[in-house]
C-alpha cells in the first residue's frame, strides 16, 4: 500500500459551458506573466523604461510559441504524420508539446526584431528576462502534470507520482515526477543567475548565457530519466545531446564575451527608443530637413530684397 505519492489531476481541463480551461495553457500564460514581470522590473533597475520589457515580449512570446510547436513536431513527426496519426494534431498546442530549444531559439529572433525597432542591444535584454525565462518553465512545467505526461521510470519513492491515465500508451503506476525535478531547477537556475549578475555584474548576454548553461545541465540528467519514446544517436536521447552542445556554446560564449567586452553596458536604452519605429524616424528626419532647407531659402529671400531695397535708395540719393 502507497503510503504518499503525487497525484495527477482526473483531467486537465475544465469546461465553462462551450469554452474550455485547460491546465496546460494556463501554466504557459502564467509563466509568461511572470517572466515579463521579472524582467521588467530588472530592465528598469539597468536603468531601461517601464513597458519595454512588455512591448518587446508581444515580437517574443508568438515566435517562441511558434518555435517550440514547430522543434516538438519536427523531433516527434511520428506522433503527427506516422499511420494511423491526423496531421492536424500538429496544430493542437493546448495538447501539450513545446520544445524549449525551438522556443528560444525562435523566441530570440522575436526579440531581435523588438529590440531593433527600439534601438536596444539584444543581449542587455537577455541578461534582464532571464531569469524570468528560468521561473516561466518552472511554472510550464507544471502544464505536464496536468497533461499526464513527460513522467520518469518507475519508483516507490513517497514523492512519486501516480500515472492513472492509459491513453497514448501510458502504463498506469508510480514515476518519477521528473516535471516536478525540472521545475525546481529552473527555480534553482533563476536564483543563481540573479545572485551571479549582482555578485559579478554581468552584462553583454552573459547573464542568459549562465541561464543557458545552467539549465543544459539540470536538463541532461533530467532527461536521462524520462521512459516516453524519443529518438536516441549513440544511446542518449536527443534531447540530451541537445543539452551538451547548447550547453558547451553557453560557456564559449561566456568566456569570449567576458575576454572582449568585460563589465557591463552602462546605457541599455537610448534616448531615441522615445520615438516611432525606425521607418517613422527616418521620415521625421526628412521633414526636419526640408523644414531648416526652406527656412534657409525664407532668410535668403529677406536678405536679398533688404539689399535691393538698400541700393534703391542709393541711386535715388544720387540722382
Amino acid at each position: 500500500m502507497e503510503l504518499a505519492y503525487i497525484p495527477s489531476p482526473s483531467r486537465g481541463v475544465i469546461h465553462l459551458g462551450p469554452i474550455p480551461l485547460r491546465g496546460y495553457a494556463f501554466c504557459i500564460i502564467i509563466g509568461v506573466f511572470v517572466a515579463v514581470w521579472l524582467g521588467g522590473r530588472r530592465w528598469v533597475a539597468r536603468g531601461g523604461r517601464a513597458g519595454t520589457v512588455a512591448d518587446i515580449a508581444v515580437w517574443a512570446v508568438p515566435f517562441g510559441l511558434v518555435g517550440g510547436r514547430l522543434y516538438h513536431v519536427i523531433t516527434d513527426y511520428e506522433l503527427y504524420f506516422s499511420e494511423g496519426r491526423d496531421w492536424v494534431d500538429a496544430f493542437k498546442i493546448w495538447e501539450g508539446g513545446l520544445g524549449i530549444w525551438g522556443a528560444i531559439a525562435l523566441g530570440a529572433l522575436g526579440a531581435w526584431i523588438g529590440c531593433r525597432r527600439r534601438g536596444i542591444p539584444l543581449p542587455a535584454y537577455a541578461d534582464a528576462v532571464a531569469p524570468g525565462i528560468a521561473l516561466a518553465q518552472a511554472i510550464g512545467r507544471w502544464g505536464n502534470w496536468f497533461n499526464q505526461e513527460l513522467y520518469g521510470r518507475e519508483t516507490d519513492l513517497p514523492w512519486a507520482l501516480h500515472i492513472t491515465s492509459s491513453a497514448d500508451g501510458r502504463v498506469p503506476g508510480y514515476y518519477h515526477p521528473t516535471f516536478l525535478y525540472e521545475s525546481l531547477w529552473c527555480i534553482g537556475v533563476a536564483v543563481l543567475v540573479i545572485w551571479a549578475d549582482r555578485r559579478f555584474k554581468l552584462g553583454h548576454g552573459r547573464a542568459f548565457a549562465l541561464y543557458v548553461a545552467s539549465y543544459c545541465v539540470g536538463r541532461f540528467w533530467i532527461e536521462y530519466m524520462r521512459v516516453d519514446e524519443a529518438h536516441h544517436i549513440l544511446g542518449l536521447r536527443l534531447n540530451n545531446w541537445t543539452a551538451l552542445l547548447v550547453f558547451l556554446l553557453a560557456v564559449v560564449y561566456i568566456v569570449v564575451s567576458a575576454k572582449k567586452r568585460p563589465g557591463r553596458e552602462e546605457i541599455v536604452e537610448p534616448e531615441a527608443s522615445d520615438g516611432p519605429a525606425d521607418g517613422d524616424g527616418d521620415a521625421d528626419a526628412d521633414k526636419a530637413e526640408a523644414k531648416d532647407a526652406n527656412e534657409e531659402n525664407d532668410e535668403k529671400e529677406q536678405k536679398d530684397e533688404a539689399e535691393s531695397s538698400g541700393s534703391g535708395s542709393g541711386s535715388a540719393k544720387k540722382t
